[in-house]
């Protein structure tokens, strides 16, 4: 798990012989092996390694699954989080299934499948969400920014009348009008011009991205 526990004095005189680019496993575990007791401790909990993209999204959408690796809800083992005093969803006319909705968010005539929407996301009518991550937002817009968003060409933070399959968009990402993220060609890995990135076959829109009225990726 990447969980490590060492004698202070033990770790410096391991560390010593290694000038540049020392690695746990490959060295200095190794050494420690050789020379001191080392002992590990087997867990046998739920654990999931989330160090690429691809085993990131899998083990969040896992978690809106009917019958998840990992239990929110588990009454033995509570979780406690940050409380922002956020107001809670509202969702309209929506057809939502096997997600996951965050509070402070508006949805409206939304269709969301296997998906999670994080906090004070605003998604409008005509959104498609298909097994995507979406981050939400830091902040909400007001009505008179938006408004002013729509008369300078720009998206409002949110999405409206767009196709989300098998994407990973993070926070304050704004998607324009008839956008299609479903990556038709099955590309790999792809970076074009920084607007989007594709790992592992997932789409993904960095913090703050904008992807105008009409895209197709």
């Amino acid at each position: 798990m990447g969980i490590y526990v060492f004698n202070y004095a033990r770790l410096v005189e391991l560390l010593e012989p290694i000038i540049l680019g020392w690695i746990l496993a490959a060295r200095v575990l190794p050494a420690a092996i050789e020379k001191y007791t080392v002992q590990a401790h087997l867990f046998k909990e739920y654990w999931e390694d989330i160090g690429t993209i691809g085993a990131f999204y899998e083990a969040n959408l896992d978690l809106a699954s009917p019958l998840p690796k990992f239990n929110f809800f588990d009454a033995s083992a509570p979780i406690y989080t940050r409380s922002r005093y956020l107001p809670p969803s509202k969702l309209n006319s929506c057809d939502i299934d096997n997600s996951m909705v965050s509070e402070g968010s508006i949805l409206s005539g939304v269709r969301a499948r296997g998906s999670i929407i994080g906090l004070r996301s605003r998604i409008d009518e005509g959104v498609d969400i298909d097994r995507s991550i979406i981050m939400g937002s830091d902040v909400f817009e007001t009505i008179d920014e938006i408004r002013a968003n729509i008369a300078n060409g720009k998206p409002h933070i949110g999405r409206s009348k767009c196709h989300d399959k098998q994407s990973d968009h993070r926070q304050n990402v704004r998607i324009g009008n008839n956008v299609r993220l479903v990556n038709r060609e099955n590309i790999e890995n792809l970076t074009p011009d920084g607007s989007y990135y594709i790992r592992e076959g997932i789409i993904i829109v960095p913090k703050g991205g904008i992807i105008k009225d009409g895209t197709e990726i």
